[in-house]
């Protein structure tokens, strides 16, 4: 993320200005709500922070924070960056990790999300209530209700067993509202901020190229994002400068071909454009790539291309689809006005296999894997276009 951040103070307020995507966010800080905290995490320090920030003005650092959000429409997980850059700049992370993680949570609880904390082995725990299913990060039940952890990738190996941490009961009043990691739609980067990205692949004995409009700010925007739902998965965006770099260019490529040669087309692009590696080979772990990630991406695997193909599919034909998970597996069945070749009978309705990741056998629409017949398998999303 390009971020350029300045500061200066006046005689009550220290003002601050960075560079946040498409825009610029602007705030001050009361000089009354720089509270001094020690760099070990303990309840005491965490209650005599809240009672100090509590008695402080911090209604315009409030209002900048929720009119950012608004004036761009920024999702809760893009929404989070920005405080978490905001923290970053009221409290450096590196200087004081506690305080910054206090100042976060003030925050995000200031702005109406439920966040809270928790204290153990001299360590502070920061999580917010989601009622989404999200798989890969340790969680918090309080009061039946279930709390993400936001912070324990920076603990890596230090980050301990759940009942180490107590939760702090401090609730805030405006804090009603859960979070979602649902990203609907990618922020506005600059232009300025894309490079580009050759990216060829041969069809029908013919050679097609791309020129891509690529945003490392991206990858920052989904460093820690986890594992969600394959419903959230499946319906995360492109950003503006990419879509338009890529979209317009395959319907223009795909004219001329009937609907089945055109997904034909798509399934083949996402399979060999893009080279191939498992999330563990690449990640260490295993790391589902937003459509945007896997262009700009080296390497991908098998769920990134199945969330690629979902997009490009719906984007051009808006069929409906279903996405297949197998043990080690994932693939794609859409839906034509007749099947081709092999389908799955889902709710009803038969679903052509298109297989978007590279296999031993070159198939074709309508052939599944030597290696997966006969194996069981899971429709973990079914997408049903909208009738206008």
């Amino acid at each position: 993320m390009m971020c350029i951040a300045a500061s200066f103070f006046t005689a009550n307020a220290q003002n601050h200005s960075f560079d946040f995507y498409n825009g610029t966010f602007n705030f001050n800080i009361d000089s009354s709500s720089l509270i001094s905290t020690p760099k070990i995490a303990s309840a005491n320090a965490v209650s005599k922070f809240y009672d100090q920030i509590s008695l402080s003005n911090t209604a315009s650092i409030i209002t900048s924070l929720k009119d950012y959000k608004n004036k761009y429409n920024l999702n809760d997980w893009i929404y989070y960056q920005l405080i978490r850059k905001t923290a970053e700049q009221i409290s450096p992370k590196a200087d004081n990790y506690f305080r910054y993680t206090l100042y976060k949570w003030y925050l995000l609880n200031k702005c109406g999300y439920d966040a809270r904390i928790a204290v153990g082995n001299e360590q502070i725990i920061f999580y917010v209530r989601n009622d989404e299913d999200i798989s890969d990060i340790p969680f918090f039940m309080v009061d039946g209700k279930k709390y993400m952890c936001l912070n324990y990738h920076d603990y890596g190996k230090l980050f301990m067993q759940a009942d180490t941490y107590k939760p702090i009961k401090i609730l805030f009043p405006e804090a009603k509202n859960p979070f979602s990691y649902k990203v609907t739609r990618m922020p506005d980067f600059k232009p300025d901020s894309y490079e580009e990205k050759d990216v060829e692949f041969s069809y029908r004995q013919k050679i097609y190229h791309f020129k891509l409009k690529v945003n490392e700010s991206v990858q920052t925007i989904f460093q820690n994002y986890p594992v969600v739902d394959f419903e959230t998965y499946f319906n995360i965006p492109l950003s503006r400068e990419t879509y338009s770099s890529l979209i317009p260019i395959l319907k223009n490529n795909l004219k001329g071909m009937d609907q089945k040669k055109g997904v034909d087309y798509l399934m083949r692009f996402t399979r060999y454009a893009f080279l191939y590696e498992n999330d563990e080979q690449n990640f260490g772990k295993e790391k589902r790539l937003s459509p945007e990630q896997t262009l700009l991406n080296k390497y991908s695997d098998c769920d990134d291309r199945a969330g690629l193909f979902f997009f490009l599919v719906k984007e051009i034909y808006n069929l409906p689809m279903i996405a297949i998970l197998y043990p080690t597996h994932l693939t794609m069945a859409v839906q034509f006005e007749k099947p081709v070749g092999e389908y799955i009978i889902y709710n009803g309705r038969k679903y052509s296999f298109c297989e978007p990741t590279p296999q031993v056998e070159d198939l074709k629409i309508g052939e599944v894997s030597t290696s997966l017949k006969n194996i069981k398998y899971e429709v973990v999303y079914a997408y049903e276009p909208i009738k206008k």
